[in-house]
């Protein structure tokens, strides 16, 4: 057990199945979360994994949608069998998913062929028939994670609101040329991926929604600090094949506009008190990363193609 074993054994022995289990008939092992407790539980003759979520973060995720997209995760053959999820109190238990490697940019960079089993993983996820609870759209949680800083009277990076409106031109392009939503997992941090050397695993579905499927493709470039040969690897493994200059181009827009999101996440962790790093640096960082992809010559040549896309 652990330093919260009596918290860990209350919430599992309140799963139905799970009543009777005494506290050392398994073990525990804390897992990696930035804003969640997660924990391996071990019975001997089975595994787990163990999810109790974290302050505040009923704020922003909605566990109803959360559970429902997850199971059909799971049905599409992408993700771990879900247990019990709990949509009150955001508790879940998934099967332990065994002989992989969470991933991260170091093993997305010594595993040969990562980056193409990610893009597989993607695409099957992509092409499920089942559809996500939840319409994942970019600048309308912009807007709502702003809602939110503001009521806290939370400090925003210095030029945050010019960087949004220099996004304009991009929002315009993509409303030009919407494209078919599919289900996505929208938050494709690397340790999101599990990797067994011969399929990418994707778990974790807090975000997940219906969404223009280059967004997967491109927040997992930046959140595994892909090289521009990766960025191809992952691309051509996603459609067999090479992709139109258009279709390249989404995914290269959606590496800003990660950042962009993704840097008001992070204040909202912040002002949270999330002890689990130090979330001002990670949204600073995260907004010059954008700043610097939004500023680069190429930028607006992918922006231009995306706009003129048949």
């Amino acid at each position: 057990m652990n330093d919260n074993s009596g918290q860990v054994h209350s919430v599992l022995t309140g799963i139905p199945g799970f009543e009777d289990l005494a506290a050392d008939a398994y073990s525990t092992e804390r897992l990696g979360g930035l804003t969640n407790l997660v924990y391996r539980i071990d019975t001997g003759a089975d595994r787990y994994v163990l999810r109790i979520p974290g302050k505040g973060t009923e704020e922003y995720i909605d566990r109803v949608v959360e559970a429902h997209n997850a199971q059909v995760a799971a049905r599409a053959g992408v993700s771990a069998e879900v247990i019990h999820a709990d949509s009150d109190s955001g508790i879940m238990l998934s099967r332990h998913i065994d002989g992989i490697v969470t991933m991260t940019p170091q093993e997305f960079a010594r595993r040969d062929g990562a980056a193409a089993r990610a893009g597989r993983a993607f695409k099957k996820m992509h092409d499920w028939p089942e559809a996500f609870e939840f319409r994942f759209e970019l600048f309308a949680m912009i807007d709502d994670y702003l809602k939110i800083l503001d009521q806290r009277k939370a400090e925003l990076p210095a030029g945050y609101a010019d960087v949004v409106d220099a996004a304009q031109p991009v929002r315009e392009a993509l409303n030009r040329n919407p494209v078919a939503l599919a289900p996505c997992h929208c938050d494709p941090l690397c340790e999101n991926l599990l990797d067994s050397g011969e399929r990418m695993w994707i778990v974790d579905w807090e975000y997940s929604g219906m969404n223009d499927p280059l967004w997967d493709l491109g927040d997992l470039s930046v959140e595994a600090a892909f090289t521009p040969q990766q960025d191809i690897e992952l691309i051509q493994a996603y459609y067999a094949g090479e992709p139109s200059e258009a279709d390249f181009g989404r995914m290269i827009i959606y590496k800003a506009m990660c950042d962009l999101l993704w840097t008001l996440w992070g204040l909202i962790q912040h002002s949270d008190g999330n002890p689990a790093e130090d979330f001002w640096a990670y949204s600073t960082g995260r907004f010059e990363r954008c700043k610097a992809l939004m500023s680069d010559p190429g930028f607006a040549r992918h922006v231009g193609a995306v706009g003129m896309q048949a």
